[in-house]
């Protein structure tokens, strides 16, 4: 069930500087699982990569508009926003173009705020909304500054892996220093771990490490290595489309469910 909102969307960004942990794989399947269970979700592309741009099956040759318009202001977010292959579920895509964008607006005093500015003009407008995820690049640059400006809450994907929380400081340091200094709303929404091999030791006891560390900022639903999952984005398909039945499938579904419940845990706290 849809959380009510009368105002504006949760805005949630999906980041961590640390490559290969999952980010945009879950960017694109847990957007699709919220999607699946009812939420009008937007998944705004700022990896200049632009992996979930075709992993939601959106070609290089349709992106007519992209973020990169959305942040030089020459593009308004329904512009850029198209639709895919799964109901409730749009996509703002992204181009290389935004490899140049740090360069072309460096010297503007609104940088920060580009992404920001670009959704609230949004608001009040087709399509409501009810989630708004952002696949950051993985770096901690002015695109994921952007991200971070817009953004409610950080959902942090954390490969299950010995160097898990190597990194991490760093990125839990910048939220701090962005709630400081452009966004005071901002918060941790979550830490999932992701590529976890049951069948391996080592994952399990990263797992631990990393419970005792973040304590209840780390979800309870894992994401495992399935075949599956990793096949899926070749076809420019979320795995949810692809096998739904698969363990990954299952896994994100599981996700969103935990993602919505800590949401209204969160309103329920605000509304005291």
């Amino acid at each position: 069930m849809s959380i009510n909102r009368d105002i504006r969307p949760r805005t949630i960004a999906l980041a961590n500087q640390k490559g290969g942990v999952g980010k945009t794989t879950t960017a694109i399947n847990l957007a699709t699982a919220l999607a699946a269970i009812g939420e009008e979700v937007l998944l705004i592309d700022l990896d200049p990569q632009g992996n979930a741009s075709t992993g939601l099956g959106i070609g290089r040759d349709e992106r007519d508009a992209s973020t990169y318009d959305l942040l030089m202001g020459t593009k308004s977010l329904i512009e850029v926003v198209q639709k895919t292959a799964v109901p409730r579920l749009s996509i703002a895509p992204a181009t290389l173009d935004l490899l140049g964008v740090e360069m072309e607006i460096a010297s503007q005093s609104d940088r920060p705020y580009r992404l920001k500015k670009a959704i609230a003009g949004h608001l009040g407008r087709s399509p409501d909304f009810t989630y708004i995820l952002i696949d950051c690049p993985p770096s901690l640059n002015l695109l994921t500054l952007n991200s971070l400006a817009a953004a409610d809450s950080i959902l942090v994907p954390l490969q299950a892996e010995f160097f898990a929380l190597e990194g991490l400081s760093q990125l839990l340091q910048t939220v701090e220093q962005v709630r400081s200094t452009i966004n005071m709303r901002l918060s941790i929404q979550g830490v999932v771990m992701t590529m976890v091999d049951r069948r391996n030791n080592l994952s399990g006891q990263v797992i631990q490490d990393v419970r005792e560390t973040l304590g209840d900022l780390v979800y309870e639903t894992t994401i495992p290595r399935n075949v599956r999952i990793s096949e899926a984005p070749s076809f420019g398909k979320p795995v949810l489309l692809y096998d739904m039945k698969c363990a990954g499938s299952q896994a994100y579904l599981q996700l969103a469910s935990e993602l919505i419940q800590r949401e209204k845990q969160l309103q329920s706290a605000l509304n005291k």
